[in-house]
């Protein structure tokens, strides 16, 4: 499992997949949520401005992701 650094809670999910670099753009993480390819501990999870909050798990294509807020590392 691999940690993502957040700055300020609550984050967009779709941003954090941009912005991690797991869709290539924004259009493209939407779509990505928008065709259930995201769990969100362990949920499927459709909503694309999901607020996601420090201590999350997001998985996708078979990979997981812990949000961290920055100064709780």
């Amino acid at each position: 499992m691999q940690d993502i650094l957040i700055n300020c809670e609550p984050v967009e999910l779709y941003k954090i997949l941009k912005f991690e670099n797991i869709a290539s753009s924004g259009g493209e993480a939407k779509l990505m949520i928008e065709n259930g390819e995201v769990l969100l501990n362990g949920e499927l999870e459709t909503q694309k401005r999901k607020k996601i909050l420090n201590g999350n798990v997001i998985k996708i294509f078979g990979e997981q992701y812990k949000i961290v807020l920055a100064g709780e590392e």
